[in-house]
């Protein structure tokens, strides 16, 4: 599986303002950015994300994924501290 995999099951299922994705062969990180997570509590921010991933971590593809979310408020204040994957 590929960077450009997991981004695309997730671009495909919702719409996001950025999305950063680094893998490593089985541990996945995720930093995704959207209006939409302000009004989300943590837990459905986690589940947004992981959601669109659950096939590949059903069948293996992905052992362990980290996520990470922010509204675009929140992301300039923290993409220092975030980035790079």
């Amino acid at each position: 599986m590929e960077v450009s995999d997991i981004e695309q099951m997730i671009k495909d299922a919702i719409e996001l303002d950025e999305l950063h994705v680094a893998f490593d062969g089985s541990q996945c990180k995720v930093i995704a950015v959207a209006d939409m997570f302000g009004e989300l509590s943590r837990v459905k921010r986690q589940q947004a994300i992981y959601g669109p991933l659950s096939p590949a971590i059903s069948d293996g593809r992905i052992h362990a994924v980290t996520i990470k979310t922010f509204t675009p408020d929140q992301w300039q204040r923290d993409k220092m501290f975030n980035l790079p994957l």
